[in-house]
């Protein structure tokens, strides 16, 4: 959603009054995760891990949630949070390891339920930038649903990077399709793990890598530009000429990486100046 969809306090009918009590704590807490951050909203990377519906059930369960806090002015990670998530019926996840994230009935079986995390959730999320890849049509509506399952109010952006767009956009298709996993291999950062907090990790690096290239680009248009154009395209026919693809591995690829601590560091900066939120449209699904 746009920064500028925010909802605010309804008024009530005929009194002119605004209601109290849930809209006013929804409206102190949005101050307070402003506070100390002289009211410029830091960038919080996020991602989730769900359940994918079938026959048996029409809807998605959250089994884990990752962010990183990020200081828009140097980019770099100034706090984290991760967390398993226990689903209300633990039937929905295999008892055996046949996601790509390795998350099996086994491993959130002890964890907390989004309820008991929903806090921490907020207070990372709420009043401040949300940056991620493809976030708009999936995590962002998975966030909503979760808080309205345990009814509560549902964390609000001051603003939405979604990178699958901006990178559509300004990056092209020349690293091939544009989900995470391919990115990254095309810029040798990995092989994506499908954990929340590894892969907003390598979502900002896939990004500081994409601006780097588009301002070299941008410095020299005619030394550079049509030549790593010729170069991408290059090694684009190769591989189809081979019959390879980018070397990204399937997503069934069973993952090992377990979630991390909450872990906070020394707050560096707070100013979003020059940041530009894009919010073009984007592949349906989990990217």
């Amino acid at each position: 959603m746009h920064g500028d969809d925010i909802e605010h306090d309804q008024q009530k009918p005929g009194n002119g009054k605004k209601h109290t009590g849930s809209s006013a704590k929804k409206k102190l807490e949005m101050e307070t995760s402003t506070s100390g951050r002289e009211g410029k909203a830091e960038i919080v990377f996020f991602d989730m891990e769900t359940t994918v519906p079938n026959k048996g059930w029409k809807r998605f369960w959250v089994l884990e949630f990752g962010a990183i806090v990020v200081c828009p002015q140097k980019l770099v990670e100034i706090e984290s949070y991760s967390t398993l998530v226990r689903p209300k019926d633990l039937s929905v996840v295999s008892l055996k390891s046949g996601r790509c994230d390795g998350i099996t009935r086994k491993v959130v079986a002890n964890a907390p339920d989004f309820e008991d995390v929903a806090d921490k959730i907020f207070s990372i999320l709420n009043g401040r930038v949300w940056a991620g890849h493809n976030i708009r049509r999936f995590d962002c509506i998975r966030i909503k649903e979760a808080f309205a399952e345990i009814g509560k109010p549902a964390p609000q952006p001051a603003g939405m990077i979604d990178s699958l767009a901006v990178l559509t956009d300004k990056f092209g298709k020349r690293a091939g399709n544009m989900k995470m996993e391919t990115l990254a291999a095309y810029f040798g950062l990995g092989q994506q793990k499908h954990r929340s907090l590894d892969d907003v990790r390598m979502n900002l690096e896939v990004l500081k890598h994409c601006a780097t290239v588009l301002f070299l680009e941008s410095s020299l248009p005619s030394a550079l530009h049509d030549k790593w154009q010729m170069g991408a395209s290059t090694v684009m026919t190769r591989s189809r000429t081979n019959g390879k693809s980018l070397p990204c591995r399937s997503e069934e690829t069973t993952r090992k990486s377990t979630p991390t601590c909450t872990g906070s560091y020394e707050r560096a900066c707070s100013s979003t100046s020059g940041l530009q939120a894009y919010t073009r449209g984007s592949l349906h699904g989990k990217m």
